[in-house]
């Protein structure tokens, strides 16, 4: 903590006068309509600002000189002009409509804006690529509030995670451009199979609470809406290179032909990432692709994407035991050279959007998802009656143990339709009718690859062989009304789902499950714009979501758990001008029937999930900027909350000398306790200066105070609070024929914090006396990414 003191004392002593002197301000309408155009781009020498709900902006700062000044919106002719400053300019800057749609029609149906009841963070092009040198998404991510970013390797490469107010990724929705991602099955989001996926992104919109999400698993921490690739004017060819600690490189390459004839654009990305990892053995071997051609035309705009990406990563999952952590912190329990996870998973989109007139347009996308692959475990001393192997037989000796090789695999297709009707009768009232729907058929299926002792197996037989089944079917109308100064919003959502799994289970149980659900979720707010710079919002949101597929086949029908409800209340203040802006937000989440883990198994040791009748998640979320002058910009957020189950039971098994389960239990009750992972507090600060126009100096912390790896609040169980600090160094510049020659340095946690990001924990009583075992994830000391980018 006295780190991040010393880095908010240095942010104040940093330099902040300026000696610019005027200003060019005006507004921003559309040339036919004459309407205001919110949310245009304006910039000159690189100062930058956006125009406001009525359209206005304002350029401070400015020295005595020649200036041109640029005016871009999507959908409109770019606006050039060049200006003397020798005094205060003001100007109405009409722009004309450049005659095609835009790809911001394909995910306006899932997104929020400025009239929006939620609280959200957009992030664009440009500040994604400040630090993308090879780190997964969710470190990429790890600026916004409330979000804490995980990894397994221990250097954001690999097996990663983000959580968002404490929740994980299995309660965080996902769209890419507005089709689900999120693992229909376990509800997961694995970054892991699209490696270096952010060099397609063209912006990122991460919302906390329930938001607007649409299609997919339900929202009940937030929702990532990510638009890939989009409308560039001129043809582009960039390569990315990077290496770093840990013997880290990737390798990438981005072309693009620009408009063509003015209708058509493709586009192309082929990537390679590799690293050793921090943790012992845990290397990572990661490529993708990402192809996209589009047709823009006056009243219809098509686009196709096709991408894929492979992974192949040496297993860190089982963290390092606690009482190795001061001694070897990157221990893997795993030495088998070939304990890896494997996966290839392929994305087709088709993308449209149709515009009827000025007041109607329709967007559809049919989407299809192919995943497959394997994780490969050595297992010693394996009972061959687990593998449905016969004992084996040696003269009179009878073998029923060996040690094996196994594979663990699945196989899935994922298909369906998304889309929405979008009608705005007048400049005060929009509708929107949507929904989708979408099928996942996957297959689960373990072989024994090799064994010791194999007695009557055959190659590829399958041990265990399971399907599991689900459709997903959900319709909304929205409607945003303006009235005055007030905008009012409605959504109403029906889900309906069905589940079906049969077959074997990994321990060749029988599966035959079937369930049904049907789930209506409403929500409303209202906006009240106090003046163009001042806004005030608030709404209330209901969430259901259903149980995973572990949850299914850990138990029965007669046992299995209830789906989860969430209702999401949030108010908040934004205010936004040319130098400073500030979000304030509140919120409470309300869960009924939450899923948790208890400690409780089922008949063959598995961990399986219960219902709890009532938690809560309430806090204070803040988010803001402030340009202190031309040369130095300060961002922050930081989050406080209260995170508390009403009453919680933790169940302990007992085991003799032996290690025998006796087939006792014992329960402990709880009231008012932490919920696990959710710290109370995060916070982070990106101060960023530069000293001219080509060089950027930032330094980027981040807060994250103690989390339990469990329900119970005991501090002995948990993990400890971190404060983190890295170091960026950018400088661009142009030579010959290469439009940028871009240098970026990454010094990751420049003061080598020693600290764990995760964690899990487990306890029983063994031979009479409680035994608690922690394990954790520790994560990188100082380490570093160089990248060098050309443009051409």
């Amino acid at each position: 903590m006295k780190k991040f003191y010393i880095v908010i004392l240095f942010s104040v002593l940093l330099p902040n006068v300026l000696l610019a002197q005027f200003s060019f301000s005006g507004k921003v309408i559309d040339s036919r309509s004459l309407l205001p155009l919110s949310g245009a781009s304006i910039s000159a020498a690189g100062i930058t600002a956006q125009s406001d709900d009525e359209g206005r902006f304002s350029l401070r700062g400015l020295k005595t000189g020649e200036y041109t000044f640029r005016v871009s919106y999507l959908g409109y002719q770019t606006y050039a002009s060049t200006i003397q400053i020798t005094q205060n300019n003001e100007r109405i800057i009409q722009l004309v409509r450049s005659g095609i749609l835009t790809d911001e029609v394909l995910v306006s149906a899932t997104r929020a804006n400025n009239n929006s009841a939620t609280s959200y963070r957009n992030l664009n092009r440009e500040e994604l690529q400040k630090n993308n040198l090879g780190q997964d998404l969710p470190f990429l991510l790890n600026q916004t509030p409330s979000v804490v970013a995980t990894s397994d390797a221990g250097t954001g490469i690999g097996y990663t995670g983000i959580r968002i107010r404490g929740s994980d990724a299995t309660r965080v929705n996902v769209t890419l451009n507005g089709i689900p991602y999120n693992d229909p099955e376990s509800q997961g989001s694995f970054f892991v199979n699209l490696p270096d996926f952010t060099s397609s992104v063209d912006n990122i919109q991460v919302q906390r609470g329930v938001g607007t999400s649409t299609n997919g698993a339900g929202a009940f921490g937030g929702s990532i809406n990510i638009q890939t690739t989009t409308l560039r004017d001129s043809a582009y060819a960039e390569l990315n290179n990077s290496a770093g600690s840990f013997n880290t490189w990737k390798n990438t390459v981005n072309v693009g032909t620009g408009l063509i004839n003015g209708k058509f654009t493709f586009d192309g990305r082929l990537s390679r990432i590799k690293s050793d990892g921090y943790i012992d053995n845990a290397f990572s071997d990661l490529k993708s692709y990402f192809l996209s051609g589009a047709y823009y035309g006056e009243k219809d705009l098509l686009r196709i994407n096709v991408f894929s990406g492979s992974e192949k990563t040496y297993q860190a999952w089982n963290g390092v035991p606690e009482y190795l952590l001061q001694t070897n912190r990157t221990y893997n329990s795993f030495t088998y050279d070939d304990q890896t996870d494997n996966y290839t998973q392929d994305h087709y989109q088709a993308l449209y959007t149709h515009t009827f007139s000025a007041k109607l347009n329709v967007n559809a996308g049919l989407h299809y998802t192919y995943g497959r692959g394997y994780y490969e475990e050595f297992r010693d001393d394996e009972g061959l009656a687990n593998y449905g192997i016969d004992p084996q037989v040696i003269g009179t000796d009878t073998i029923g143990r060996t040690d094996l090789i196994r594979r663990r695999w699945l196989d899935n297709d994922f298909y369906g339709i998304t889309y929405s009707l979008n009608y705005t009768p007048s400049s005060t009232l929009n509708f929107i009718l949507g929904g989708a729907y979408n099928e996942y058929d996957g297959d689960h299926f373990g072989e024994v690859i090799w064994a010791r002792n194999a007695s009557n197996s055959e190659i590829r037989e399958r041990y265990y062989n399971g399907n599991g089944f689900k459709t997903d079917f959900n319709i909304y109308a929205r409607a945003n009304y303006q009235l005055g100064k007030l905008n009012f919003f409605a959504d109403l959502q029906y889900r309906s789902l069905n589940y079906t799994i049969a077959g074997t289970d990994k321990n060749r149980a029988l599966l035959d499950q079937e369930d049904k659900l049907n789930f209506f979720n409403p929500k409303a707010g209202l906006t009240y714009q106090i003046d163009p710079n001042n806004s005030l919002y608030a709404s209330f949101s209901v969430a259901n979501k259903e149980p995973n597929r572990d949850d299914y086949v850990n138990s029965t029908v007669q046992t299995r758990p209830r789906s989860e409800s969430m209702q999401d209340i949030e108010a908040g203040y934004r205010f936004n001008n040319a130098k400073f802006n500030i979000g304030l937000n509140a919120y409470g989440m309300f869960y009924k029937d939450q899923l948790i883990l208890t400690g409780r198994v089922n008949d063959v040791g598995e961990s399986i999930r219960q219902n709890v009748d009532k938690s809560y998640r309430a806090g204070i979320e803040l988010d803001g900027g402030w340009k202190i002058n031309n040369k130095l910009m300060w961002n922050a957020t930081a989050s406080l909350s209260r995170n508390r189950i009403d009453r919680f039971t933790e169940v302990y098994y007992f085991y003799d000398a032996d290690f025998v389960p006796t087939g006792d239990l014992q329960e402990n009750s709880y009231d008012d306790v932490e919920i696990a992972f959710s710290p109370s507090f995060i916070s982070s600060t990106e101060i960023a200066y530069k000293p001219f126009n080509k060089l950027e100096f930032a330094l980027l912390s981040k807060f994250i105070s103690r989390q339990y790896l469990d329900n119970t609040g005991n501090g002995d169980r948990s993990l400890p609070a971190y404060d983190v600090h890295d170091l960026r160094l950018r400088y661009n510049t142009s030579f010959k024929q290469i439009k940028n020659v871009g240098i970026s340095l990454l010094v990751n946690n420049i003061f080598s914090e020693k600290y764990v990001s995760n964690g899990y924990t487990y306890s029983y009583v063994f031979d009479g006396d409680l035994a608690t075992e922690n394990f954790y994830f520790p994560q990188a000391f100082r380490n570093f990414l160089l990248g060098v980018n050309l443009k051409f």
